[in-house]
């Protein structure tokens, strides 16, 4: 099969091309394929983390080996349909959505490509630069597929990754996937010695588990933001646009005299913006 030759009339191959030529030029065209696809991509989010990181949402990217249920996870955090499959780089382009904590704070879900090994050499510059959305988080998920037999291996090769691309420094809690297909496993949050969860058990597709997951979500970022209630004068609208700008706007009511009543989640470096005007904090 490999060294039939194919040509003639009509036919792109060209006479003499074998058959193992042949594949090589396909592929060559698909590796040209995707890396035109990641250079577009890469401009775009490019300019998505700029507006992100103005308006100070914190970052939640999804990183983990291919077929450990990133997508499905994602789904079900966010309500959406993002393709989920089985095979290699279903998830190419880096997919962004909002999720809402169950307190009402927000954070960006970012679905990134599946890590694998042996990526090949024309693509691994490529590959690195979608996962600009991973070194730029404010924190990693990292999904494992509790299941697998290989199960350390993928760890210790996606952490090989992040620390490639930077992101080796980030704050990172494991996401142990598929408990539904393992016995006596059930949902949990593991700790370390100082009582910091980095662990979380769950299943994506039963949806078990998530209530823990959010919790310690919400917990990591309590810790660094706060929320506020704030009443603006109609003199302060230019404090309101750098509300807007530096903060969550969790409400934003118009009052009778003009002014504004405007509940805010910010980072505590923030905390600046509020010296003059009239607050109180929101537990």
């Amino acid at each position: 099969h490999l060294e039939r030759q194919r040509g003639g009339v009509g036919l792109r191959g060209g006479p003499g091309e074998t058959q193992l030529e042949a594949d090589r030029r396909l592929i060559r065209v698909k590796m040209r394929q995707i890396r035109g696809r990641l250079e577009k991509i890469i401009k775009q989010r490019h300019q998505g983390r700029i507006k992100r990181k103005r308006a100070e949402i914190p970052s939640v990217s999804l990183v983990g080996y291919t077929n450990a249920g990133k997508s499905t996870l994602f789904n079900a955090l966010v309500g959406s349909d993002v393709y989920a499959a089985d095979q290699l780089f279903a998830t190419l382009d880096p997919t962004l959505r909002r999720c809402r904590l169950p307190n009402d704070s927000e954070l960006i879900l970012a679905d990134t490509v599946g890590f694998i090994r042996q990526l090949p050499h024309e693509l691994v510059a490529a590959f690195r630069s979608t996962l600009q959305e991973a070194s730029e988080a404010n924190l990693l998920l990292h999904i494992v597929d509790c299941n697998a037999e290989n199960r350390d291996e993928t760890i210790t090769e996606v952490n090989h990754v992040l620390q490639q691309i930077g992101a080796g420094k980030i704050r990172q809690l494991q996401v142990f996937n598929k408990i539904d297909l393992s016995d006596h496993v059930e949902p949990r949050i593991d700790y370390d010695a100082d009582g910091v969860p980095f662990r979380v058990w769950v299943s994506a597709k039963e949806q078990l588990g998530f209530d823990l997951l959010l919790t310690v979500l919400e917990g990591i970022y309590a810790s660094s933001r706060i929320r506020k209630e704030c009443y603006l004068s109609p003199l302060q609208g230019g404090v309101r646009a750098s509300l807007y700008k530096h903060s969550q706007i969790i409400s934003d009511e118009n009052l009778e005299n003009g002014g504004w009543q405007i509940t805010v989640e910010i980072e505590k470096k923030h905390l600046g913006l509020l010296k003059d005007i009239n607050e109180k904090e929101i537990a």
